[in-house]
């Protein structure tokens, strides 16, 4: 099917300017190109850097934005050339929408890290000089060589916060060799935190959480974790000196970053998905005393992103979601920053 689909207007959620309140108002997203598909956006998970973006917290925004890149919908329409999907497919879009394609990064499917810069799915600027807008919209238009297939044993609605929450935290495990035998420890249980504990239980690996307060135990226990800490409890420290491979810190709060990396084994690594607005502070004698390692992690190229879903179909690794409308997103974003939400809010978009 193609692609006669000029003036394709969409109903979408718009920040005028930062900190502004969401606005219902209308765009319009571009003519159907040979590689393209049209997809029908069904749901879209809220992600803080969606908040980060709309208050203009990390600079360079381009108002009016269109959030999102937590995308699962529906294929409404394909290209001339498009080969992969079809009309009715189950399909995601993540968190960026086009690479130059020739970099060495792009070559070994590791988009995120393309040389000329990848594009992404929102608050960028595409190739073509306009701005991209994201996925609170009823639809969007993205090369198929950018998206990804949900599996039918995901609904679509909490398969929508693993396009960045699930690939954030499986890039990581995979890329550190998670496995059995593993001791992993989870800094935070919130909307990262809470996937990275099913997919390491998963793998095979250890688990345990590291949490500010005790007040998630249990469910932490009911998801897939073997240990649970409070960080408030300066005894978990010294209880834990030397215990684990990998940490996977997930909060965007400052960590008292020397006390963590007391805790890593000899050659263990500290891995941060979460991003803090100021600079951490270590001591390099943290490091040199066990061979440590500090470490970041950026989301997933386009084959891992499907990987990890096919993982999380097979393993029944499905986020924790509160399902609100297209109203109710100013609040969601006080509640965020109120961590007043487990785990995950998903946009129903059929409410715009």
């Amino acid at each position: 099917m193609c692609n006669n689909h000029k003036n394709l207007m969409a109903r979408v959620l718009s920040v005028p300017s930062a900190k502004a309140p969401f606005e219902k108002t209308t765009i319009e997203r571009r003519e159907l190109e040979p590689n393209d598909i049209l997809i029908d956006i069904k749901y879209t998970g809220i992600c803080h850097s969606d908040i980060h973006n709309a208050f203009g917290e990390w600079g360079g925004g381009i108002f009016p934005m269109v959030p999102g890149h937590e995308i699962a919908g529906i294929v409404a329409a394909v290209g001339t050339e498009v080969t992969k999907f079809a009309v009715g497919d189950r399909v995601g879009v993540g968190c960026f929408v086009d690479s130059c394609g020739e970099c060495e990064y792009c070559l070994k499917g590791e988009e995120q890290f393309c040389t000329k810069g990848v594009i992404n799915t929102y608050n960028s600027i595409d190739f073509d000089g306009n701005p991209t807008y994201g996925g609170y919209s009823q639809k969007i238009v993205v090369k198929e060589g950018f998206v990804v297939r949900i599996p039918d044993a995901l609904d679509l609605d909490v398969a929508a916060p693993l396009l960045c929450a699930g690939i954030t935290t499986y890039s990581p495990l995979k890329n550190w060799n998670v496995g059995p035998g593993t001791r992993v420890a989870i800094v935070g249980m919130g909307g990262l935190g809470h996937v990275a504990i099913q997919f390491a239980h998963a793998m095979g690996a250890e688990v345990t959480v590291l949490s500010r307060s005790i007040n998630k135990e249990s469910e932490a226990f009911s998801i897939g974790a073997d240990h649970y800490f409070a960080t408030s409890d300066p005894v978990t420290f010294t209880e834990l000196t030397g215990r684990f491979d990998l940490i996977l810190n997930t909060v965007s709060a400052n960590l008292d970053v020397n006390a963590y990396l007391s805790l890593l084994r000899v050659d263990g690594t500290l891995v941060n998905v979460g991003a803090p607005a100021e600079p951490d502070q270590y001591h390099v004698f943290s490091l040199i005393m066990g061979r440590r390692s500090i470490a970041g992690s950026l989301v997933g190229g386009i084959r891992e992103t499907q990987e990890m879903l096919d993982f999380a179909a097979e393993n029944g690794i499905v986020p924790k979601i509160e399902v609100i409308g297209a109203d109710d997103v100013d609040e969601a974003y006080q509640r965020v920053l109120r961590s007043d939400v487990r785990y995950r809010f998903v946009i129903d978009i059929a409410t715009l």
